[in-house]
């Protein structure tokens, strides 16, 4: 995992019990699930419409700062689950010389 996610995870984790009034992420934990899950898609689609943008100005910046306000709120939502980057960054590294066509087969096999 990179610095910055190790780092990340570690700030993540930190706040994760942290008072509401002095974290954002300790909000959204004491909130729970329903409005991280609110934000992650809420994010989702503000990085949609800002790759649609960029297709359009050629201007990448949006659908950077919007990427990482989608992993961010991504990594609170790994958190509160009990789980982290680390773990997607293995399912990442696994899939690693597999065609991503057996792969997409294999999950949807019963």
């Amino acid at each position: 995992m990179t610095d910055t996610l190790s780092q990340l995870t570690a700030i993540l984790e930190a706040r994760k019990g942290a008072s509401a009034d002095s974290s954002y992420v300790a909000s959204l934990h004491a909130k729970g699930l329903n409005k991280i899950l609110e934000k992650v898609g809420e994010e989702a689609i503000e990085t949609i419409l800002a790759a649609r943008d960029a297709r359009d100005s050629g201007e990448l910046q949006p659908l950077i700062s919007e990427t990482a306000d989608l992993w961010f709120h991504s990594l609170v939502m790994l958190s509160h689950l009990g789980t982290n980057a680390a773990a997607v960054l293995a399912e990442l590294e696994r899939r690693f010389n597999i065609s991503g066509l057996d792969e997409k087969a294999a999950r949807n096999t019963p």
